[in-house]
């Protein structure tokens, strides 16, 4: 099994797949990645040779910040926001959609569960 910053890649999924495992890679890095170590992104996982594994674990430290330097550097860049007290923070803050999405109606995934209200009945007719 091959470990690469942290993650468990899956065995049965190929190289160019497998690498987008791990929390900052996605499918353009993955094979910028793999054309820089000259790994095939056809070979699966569990075929990778030990020294292709290093390659590919020297090439992600190098080049690409990923799982908990990534992790803390967007952390931080959302606390920064809301210490500046910037629109956007404010709207981290308050648990609020940040990129001008309506809130009216929808954005039921950042505002959590619908919350009834005491006192309000439903119009009947």
């Amino acid at each position: 099994m091959a470990r690469i910053s942290g993650v468990d890649l899956p065995r049965d999924k190929r190289v160019e797949v497998g690498l987008t495992y791990v929390y900052g890679i996605g499918p353009t890095t993955a094979r910028r990645i793999l054309t820089a170590t000259g790994v095939s992104p056809e070979i699966r996982v569990r075929d990778l040779s030990d020294a292709d594994v290093t390659k590919l674990r020297q090439e992600i430290e190098r080049g690409v910040r990923v799982e908990g330097a990534l992790r803390t550097e967007i952390a931080m860049n959302i606390k920064r926001l809301m210490d500046i007290g910037s629109y956007r923070g404010l709207r981290h803050k308050k648990g609020l959609p940040v990129r001008g999405q309506r809130t009216h109606t929808n954005a039921r995934t950042k505002k959590g569960p619908r919350r009834a209200i005491a006192g309000k009945k439903k119009v009947t007719k």
